[in-house]
């Protein structure tokens, strides 16, 4: 498959050179919901470039209680602990808008690594991104509304998903949110209030797009915009 036709953004933009290197050790991967692709302090073996779809990345703590710190769409690839040189990751990974992909083993990747001079730099790019998601979601969650929070996590996934169209419930909602699954709904419920979003079981549209960014009151910001507009170009 030429590498241009490529949707998925890391891939795209390796050099030729380095993507010859990881090329003939991927195969294409269709990712159900809920697919653990890293488990919490287990080895990692393969990194996954997901095309379409949204992978989260959640930490938790002792009694079970969890938080979404990142989501890796088109944009990115999962393995972040390996490109920086470590063989596992306090967090996990799952599916939680179905998705397809390419799958390469972690061992054919540090090959490639070794191989290359710039191989590691154009993955550490990514890397630094979704530590910049990260942070801002960090914040975000610190000092944001629940419906702010709850706008921004949307947009999110709309730049990275398949149409205007979001599949899950309010139960995954309040996972990736930290918060407590009533809260969750009450917000959804006033975003559909104001014509933002239309909502029923286990989907919810994006209606007014706009409207949502103006709600976000800064949530969404220049970061989330600049990232997505370099995902997309």
């Amino acid at each position: 498959m030429p590498q241009s036709t490529l949707r998925n953004h890391v891939l795209k933009t390796l050099t030729p050179e380095d993507f010859g290197l990881l090329w003939p050790s991927m195969h294409h991967v269709e990712l159900a919901l809920n697919a653990r692709l890293e488990v919490a302090y287990q080895p990692i073996e393969h990194v996954y470039f997901p095309e379409t779809g949204i992978a989260s990345v959640v930490a938790a703590m002792t009694g079970g209680r969890q938080s979404e710190v990142g989501i890796i769409g088109r944009d990115g690839m999962t393995g972040l602990a390996v490109v920086l040189g470590q063989d596992r990751s306090p967090n996990e990974t799952y599916i939680q808008v179905a998705s397809n992909g390419w799958c390469l083993p972690v061992e054919h990747l540090r090959i490639a690594i070794a191989e290359s001079q710039t191989l590691r730099p154009s993955l550490l790019r990514y890397v630094h991104a979704f530590l910049v998601q990260s942070s801002r979601t960090a914040l975000v969650n610190g000092h944001s509304k629940i419906e702010e929070r709850l706008a921004r996590w949307l947009l999110m996934v709309n730049d990275r998903a398949e149409g205007d169209i979001i599949y899950l419930t309010h139960e995954f909602l309040a996972t990736m949110l930290g918060s407590r699954r009533p809260g969750v709904t009450t917000a959804l419920q006033m975003l559909e209030y104001r014509g933002l979003v239309h909502a029923k079981r286990g989907e919810i549209t994006i209606v007014d797009r706009i409207g949502m960014i103006k709600l976000t009151d800064g949530a969404y910001g220049e970061e989330e915009q600049h990232q997505f507009s370099i995902e997309a170009g």
